[in-house]
């Protein structure tokens, strides 16, 4: 426009907010020699899921299809050896450590009463969803539609680019590593939570964490010690199980968006699970 700040944006364009850097101070401490395996779970489907809505730091509850799918987790998980086997330790979990919100509460929950006795649960502000700002309930049409070029700065580059009002994601893999940080910490018997004392733990310890898509994308990041670039390169379908172990202080991937607990559901279901139509942007 003619008269107008030859170098203002925009509204929608992508901008840099955040300095390169930032990767740095998110690492995880893992503690010397620390043998233990942890458990990444995405919680089942939302009523704003279903509806193609982004979900953010909002907090819709689990839609009917969402309640079964974490029936069907709970059940998976409180039978690691049934086959086909998953990649965890022998004997009880720890604890079920989860984000505070709705949709992660009640996966936890589940999975918490499949074990008998049930297991501890730990709610952790540090596993909630990346904040979304102006586009939490928007759906990924509307999206596309008033924040093209911010939507496709995201895909392309979400270290640096973020939703208007949105959470930065070096800023979201602070909090991530300091929680995977005090979780190892806790698995390798120095950090009882709230308050308890430490009990003996199955050796090597385990512990299970129902978060978000994109929080759990940023943790497993953290964990495997991976450029916080890498953010697009882990799927995660609604209740997937991805499993990494730490041996002897090194991080390996042991299983990543495994979904066959859902195969009772039928294929469409399935697909449901692994494509959370339009929310996930």
């Amino acid at each position: 426009m003619a008269g107008g700040d030859p170098t203002a944006r925009r509204p929608d364009a992508p901008a840099p907010v955040a300095t390169p850097g930032g990767l740095a101070a998110a690492r995880v401490a893992i503690p010397a020699g620390c043998e233990a395996t942890v458990v990444l779970v995405r919680h089942g489907e939302s009523t704003w899921v279903a509806e193609g809505r982004v979900q953010g730091q909002s907090n819709p509850p689990l839609s009917t299809l969402g309640r079964t799918q974490a029936r069907l987790v709970a059940a998976r998980l409180a039978a690691p050896l049934a086959p086909p086997p998953l990649p965890v330790p022998d004997g009880r979990p720890a604890a079920v450590w989860h984000s505070p919100l709705t949709r992660a509460a009640d996966t936890a929950a589940a999975i918490a009463e499949a074990w008998n006795p049930c297991l501890d649960r730990i709610a952790d502000e540090r596993l909630r969803e990346i904040g979304q700002g102006a586009w939490e309930g928007l759906t990924g049409v509307e999206v596309k539609a008033r924040y093209a070029d911010l939507r496709r700065g995201w895909l392309i580059d979400p270290v640096h680019v973020h939703a208007p009002g949105g959470e930065p994601l070096p800023d979201v893999a602070e909090r991530a590593a300091s929680l995977a940080t005090d979780l190892l910490r806790r698995l390798a018997g120095s950090t009882p939570a709230h308050g308890e004392h430490a009990r003996p733990a199955p050796s090597p310890p385990w512990a299970i964490v129902v978060a978000h898509e994109g929080l759990l994308r940023v943790l497993l990041i953290a964990l495997l010690r991976l450029p916080l670039e890498s953010f697009w390169q882990f799927p995660l379908g609604l209740c997937a199980i991805s499993v990494v172990d730490v041996r002897n202080g090194r991080p390996s991937l042991r299983a990543h968006n495994l979904l066959d607990h859902l195969a009772e559901m039928g294929p469409t279901a399935v697909l449901d699970a692994t494509v959370d139509r339009g929310g996930g942007l």
